[in-house]
């Protein structure tokens, strides 16, 4: 089993800058693909980003691609999601998700899912 913990969420000002972290323990973090997700009041939960294993890859959803940035620190079993130039469309509550096996950017990719933080953007 892996746990997930998100954290730093919260309210900001369009233009604004947050950087999310997920804490995980439970499994070698180093073995796991990491991956963002978010989902607004009455939408889909959507990918944002993920990352592999060794940090070599990374891939966005053409909505962030530019503003966020996806890491992780395989020494302190952790991955952030760096978000600048926050949007109003941006609020949502974000999710991290692992998983050992392939890259993925769908819901079913992922086995293992966090309690989410709120990121509420104004105008």
């Amino acid at each position: 089993q892996v746990q997930l913990v998100e954290s730093g969420g919260g309210l900001v000002q369009a233009g604004d800058s947050l950087r999310l972290s997920c804490a995980a323990s439970g499994r070698t973090f180093s073995s796991l693909i990491m991956c963002w997700f978010r989902q607004a009041p009455g939408r889909e939960r959507e990918f944002v980003a993920l990352i592999s294993r060794n940090r070599i890859t990374t891939y966005y959803a053409d909505s962030v691609k530019g503003r966020f940035t996806i890491s992780r620190d395989n020494a302190k079993n952790t991955a952030y999601l760096r978000m600048d130039n926050l949007k109003p469309e941006d609020t949502a509550v974000y999710y991290c998700a692992a998983d050992g096996g392939p890259l993925g950017a769908t819901r079913l990719d992922y086995d293992y899912w966090g309690q989410g933080t709120q990121v509420t953007v104004s105008s």
